[in-house]
C-alpha cells in the first residue's frame, strides 16, 4: 500500500498541481480528489490521508529512500515524515529498516534524541555517515553512547535510590535496556563473580556484542565517577581477558554507567590509546529540546 500512496501522492503533485511544490488548489479540490479516490479504491482516502500522500511524495520522490523500495509500514513513514533535519530522518529510516523497529520502538528511540546523542560524539564526516549508512559499529566506541538514556526504569532524576535499586530496574526492563544499548547485544550474567586471590568480586552485568565479538561488562555507580571505579573496571576487562574470552574474541570492553564524571578524571586515569574502558552518563529523564539545543551550541563551539 506504501507504493500506492506515494503514486497517488505523485498524481496529485504533478498531474493535479502540474509539478508545483506548493498547492494552489483549496479545501475543495482536495475534498474532491477524496471523495474521486474513496469511490475508486474504498476507505483511506480522507482529506487529511490525501495531504499526508501528497507530503510523502514530496519528501520521498527526491531518492531519500533506504532502498528503491519502500521498506516500511505507512505508519512508520507517517513518523518519519514528521522530523524536519533530512539527514536525521535518513537515519531513523536506516535503523528502523536495519532493527526492525517497531513504532513504538522508533518513537522511542526518537524521543531518546539517539541520533543527536550519537552525533555529538562524531566528527562531521561520521555525522554525514550515520545519515547515509545509519549507525556502522566496527571499533569499541562505536558501540558507546554519551549519555544513557534511561527512562523507562521509572526512578527519579535525583538519586534516592541505590546501585541495587538501579540493577534490578535495568533487568526488570531487560529489553528496553537492550534497545538502549543498541545492535547486537545479549544479556549473559548480573553479579557476575570472579575469584582471584582468595578474594571475591562481583560485576553488576554482563552482556555480549555479536558484532564486534566479545565482552562488555558494565558497572553501575550513583553520583561522581572517582578514579577508584575506572581501576575497578580495568582490573574486571584485564580478567576476563585473560581468564574468560576465547582466542578467537576480541578484547573486553569496560562501561561505567555514573550519573556524573569529570572528563579530565577520566582523560588522566586512562591510557591514551585507550579502546576498552568508557565511562558515560546516564539519565533517567528524556532529554528536554533546551538541552538538547544547549549540547549541539556547546559541540559547534569547540
Amino acid at each position: 500500500m506504501v507504493t500506492t500512496y506515494f503514486e497517488i501522492g505523485r498524481m496529485i503533485v504533478e498531474e493535479e498541481q502540474k509539478g508545483k511544490e506548493r498547492a494552489e488548489y483549496g479545501q475543495q479540490l482536495i475534498n474532491e480528489l477524496s471523495y474521486k479516490l474513496s469511490t475508486e479504491f474504498g476507505k483511506g482516502f480522507s482529506p487529511t490521508n490525501i495531504k499526508q500522500m501528497r507530503s510523502f511524495y514530496l519528501i520521498y520522490s527526491k531518492g531519500q529512500t533506504v532502498s528503491d523500495e519502500f521498506n516500511l509500514s505507512w505508519s512508520h513513514y507517517l513518523k518519519l515524515m514528521r522530523i524536519d533535519d533530512e539527514n536525521e530522518r535518513r537515519f531513523y529510516e536506516i535503523e528502523t529498516y536495519k532493527n526492525n523497529w517497531s513504532l513504538r520502538e522508533l518513537q522511542r528511540q526518537y524521543d531518546s534524541a539517539l541520533y543527536t546523542r550519537l552525533a555529538l560524539s562524531r566528527d562531521k564526516k561520521k555525522v554525514i555517515e550515520l545519515s547515509e549508512k545509519g549507525l556502522i559499529i566496527e571499533k569499541p566506541k562505536d558501540a558507546i553512547k554519551d549519555p544513557y538514556v534511561l527512562e523507562f526504569i521509572g526512578l527519579p532524576e535525583r538519586p534516592s535510590y541505590t546501585e541495587s535499586d538501579l540493577e534490578q530496574k535495568l533487568i526488570d526492563k531487560l529489553e528496553h535496556f537492550l534497545l538502549e544499548l543498541g545492535t547486537g547485544f545479549t544479556f549473559v550474567a548480573r553479579q557476575k563473580r570472579i575469584t582471584f586471590d582468595e578474594k571475591h568480586f562481583r560485576i553488576d552485568l554482563v552482556f555480549y556484542n555479536r558484532i564486534l565479538k566479545c565482552f562488555i561488562l558494565i558497572d553501575l555507580k550513583i553520583g561522581e565517577l572517582k578514579h577508584q571505579d575506572i581501576g575497578q573496571m580495568q582490573m574486571y576487562v584485564n580478567y576476563y581477558d585473560r581468564e574468560i574470552k576465547l582466542k578467537d574474541e576480541n578484547q573486553t570492553i569496560g562501561l561505567i554507567l555514573c550519573q556524573n564524571k569529570s572528563e579530565a578524571v577520566v582523560e588522566y586515569t586512562l591510557p591514551e590509546n585507550n579502546e576498552q574502558i568508557f565511562a558515560s552518563k546516564y539519565q533517567t529523564v528524556l532529554p528536554s529540546k533546551e538541552r538538547l539545543k544547549q549540547l549541539i551550541e556547546n559541540k559547534d563551539e569547540e
